[in-house]
């Protein structure tokens, strides 16, 4: 008898009741167990139907081609003709894979090459631009071609700065409160009296003039707006070439930065000069205590000067990193800039030397020096806190904590409040000189890109993202 599946003598035989044919019992129950049916002839079959047959074991014979040792050795034979084979299939495989492993190994080592000199030629490249004088001519109001001086100030321009800063340093730490201006208590009790629609979206920088009455802000679609906050209305609509970046008042004209790099002058709703010195976005703009003095920071690293009297370019300092904030010093002879790199960087202005660095945690988005010429507030890229440094020690006296982000800071012109503003609301921070403490007369969930003081601090002004301006008073 011989299993229908194996074709050999099984050694416990069973017979199946549909077919009658004979199986090994292990193979037909493993068949049965995986279809269910009979393997000749596919009927429906279970394990428990098959018929045990009783049969005398039998020793299984060997195969008639392994009886004599010629027939062994031709097995052997192809045994090890198979092997060999095997083996030079895989040697060959081997030697393919090590070529293909080689040619990777070359290629990824020609890529880590040329990823090395470009990244060297880039900083070369960069290094050079932020060494460069530019010497390029700008467009004024009379149509003369002005010319970049990067080797220092004109005369008449230090007469100005040295007469400014000598008439203010005398009186400075010893003026007393004006009449009027806002006290501890009328602070305190500063709520949102008036907001306006939204008039420039995405609104970074926030300006109001001498009288209090007039707020300049643009947005990133190039329009600039001139904002009564008596009228409640805008009274002059500007127009810069990108994006504004910032804006500020140097006494009527309206001094405009912008993501293409420029700077441009207003006065009476009219383009009265414009500048493109630097190579790359204007970040920030402050005006000089003369008040036609005005500065300029930017991505290729360097501040400008410029001369509103003449509506011309002064000189132009490079640092070893973008500029992202400004602000003159109350006298007028010092400039401070805040770095991408963290760094405070303190520069007389009437040589373009160096004259401190303050490290920050993070790139320095805002600074303002206190009116007495002595301290100045810093804060950097989302941080809640406000950095206060002592220019006497060149030392950090105060970190205020505000609890929230800040992204604006406005020294009042005593010296005593400092507000804040984010974008989860504003506070005011007051310093008291006799005690020499902080404390916090005002926080308000008013939200705000830009903050400033309304006329005497009776009132603040606050601008949001979406271009409106809110007013907060008591």
């Amino acid at each position: 008898m011989l299993c229908a599946i194996s074709g050999e003598a099984p050694q416990v035989p069973v017979v199946s009741p549909k077919s009658g044919s004979v199986f090994e019992k292990r193979l037909i129950e493993a068949y049965i167990t995986e279809h269910g049916k009979d393997p000749v002839n596919g009927e429906e079959l279970a394990a428990d139907e098959l018929i045990d047959v009783k049969s005398q074991r039998v020793v299984r014979p060997r195969p008639p081609t392994l009886t004599s040792i010629p027939s062994l050795l031709s097995v052997f034979q192809e045994e090890w003709d198979a092997l060999a084979l095997e083996t030079y299939t895989l040697q060959q495989n081997l030697a393919q894979t090590r070529r293909e492993l080689s040619s990777a190994l070359y290629q990824h080592d020609a890529a880590v090459r040329v990823i090395a000199r470009l990244t060297k030629e880039r900083d070369e490249a960069r290094d050079a631009l932020s060494k460069v004088s530019v010497g390029a001519s700008r467009a004024v109001a009379d149509g003369e071609a002005m010319q970049v001086d990067s080797e220092g100030l004109p005369q008449a321009v230090l007469e100005r700065i040295e007469n400014t800063q000598a008439t203010l340093s005398k009186t400075r730490r010893k003026r007393p409160v004006p009449e009027g201006w806002a006290t501890n208590d009328a602070i305190s009790a500063f709520k949102p009296a008036e907001t306006s629609e939204p008039l420039y979206p995405g609104s970074r920088a926030l300006s109001i003039d001498s009288t209090g009455d007039l707020a300049l802000f643009g947005g990133s679609d190039g329009l600039v707006g001139v904002y009564s906050l008596s009228q409640k209305s805008v009274v002059q609509t500007l127009k810069t070439d990108g994006p504004v970046t910032d804006a500020t008042w140097a006494g009527n004209k309206a001094i405009v930065g912008s993501a293409t790099g420029t700077v441009k002058v207003f006065e009476n709703g009219s383009e009265v000069a414009s500048f493109a010195s630097h190579a790359g976005e204007v970040t920030a703009v402050a005006v000089h205590a003369t008040g036609d003095i005005v500065a300029s920071v930017g991505v290729d690293k360097s501040y400008i000067l410029y001369d509103l009297s003449t509506n011309s370019v002064v000189t132009q300092i490079f640092t070893d990193s973008a500029l992202l904030s400004v602000n003159f010093h109350p006298d007028g002879h010092l400039l401070s800039a805040g770095g991408a790199d963290g760094q405070i960087k303190i520069f007389d202005i009437k040589t373009g030397a160096a004259a401190a660095d303050f490290a920050m945690s993070g790139p320095v988005k805002c600074l303002f020096f206190s009116e007495n010429g002595t301290f100045l507030a810093a804060v950097a890229a989302q941080s809640t806190t406000v950095s206060i440094w002592d220019l006497r020690s060149s030392k950090e006296t105060k970190v205020l904590d505000t609890g929230s982000e800040v992204q604006s800071i406005f020294w009042d012109y005593t010296g005593q409040f400092l507000l804040t503003g984010g974008p989860s609301g504003l506070t005011v921070q007051q310093f008291t000189k006799a005690s020499k403490e902080w404390s916090e007369p005002l926080r308000s969930a008013v939200p705000a890109v830009a903050v400033a003081w309304g006329s005497s601090a009776q009132s603040i002004v606050a601008l949001n993202e979406a271009g409106a301006v809110t007013v907060l008073q008591s």
